[in-house]
């Protein structure tokens, strides 16, 4: 005799439409809505969202970054990025942080607009006289308002990914993804601004690999 699932003995209910969802959604039908979404956030993004954060990364001596989680990910990315232009830049909480002070710039990043750990390593760098930078989708948050400079991500983040219109992506993935292909367009941008290769920079990546 054959085996018989019966449901709501090891076995979830599904209603009609939610076996409908997952069947009629092809890996590549969501992966077209994802880069809908997220092409939806970089239109929003103005000409010059990128500008204030380009002119404090120049302008600084030292650049140090904080992010946690997936965030974290993509700000250690940029980290890297901005290394390989020859900046001095470093992860906050790497054994080789060095301190921070006047002249030098700490870049966190908070999507939701708050960040406990973040607000802490503002409030530090800012009296040792350094200035601090957020990347977030919440400009009106409490971290991003003690920050010098704001840079906006319009994206969908856990602070409202169960309103009416969410994107594709779960949780705060749209605004972790966005973020991380911001600071590559930054990067771009930076090039062009300091001089810099693509040459330039591979000769400064690591050959212990």
């Amino acid at each position: 005799m054959p085996d018989v699932a019966v449901e709501g003995v090891g076995n979830p209910v599904q209603k009609p439409e939610q076996q409908e969802y997952k069947m009629s959604r092809s890996i590549s039908e969501l992966g077209r809505a994802a880069i809908a979404d997220l092409g939806v956030v970089f239109a929003k993004l103005p000409d010059t969202a990128a500008d204030a954060l380009i002119e404090a990364i120049v302008s600084s001596k030292r650049i140090c970054l904080y992010g946690a989680g997936r965030e974290g990910l993509a700000l250690r990315g940029f980290a890297m990025r901005l290394f390989h232009m020859g900046r001095d830049a470093h992860v906050v909480a790497d054994m080789t942080t060095p301190p921070v002070g006047p002249g030098d710039l700490l870049i966190v990043t908070a999507g939701q607009g708050w960040l406990p750990t973040a607000e802490t390593f503002m409030a530090i760098a800012k009296s040792a006289g350094a200035r601090t930078a957020i990347i977030t989708a919440q400009p009106t948050g409490r971290a991003a308002k003690q920050a010098d400079v704001c840079t906006v991500i319009p994206a969908q983040t856990m602070a409202n990914d169960q309103s009416a219109a969410v994107s594709v992506l779960p949780m705060g993935s749209l605004f972790e993804i966005a973020e991380a292909i911001f600071f590559e367009l930054v990067i771009l941008k930076l090039r062009d601004r300091v001089g810099e290769t693509a040459e330039t920079m591979r000769a400064r990546h690591t050959n212990l690999e």
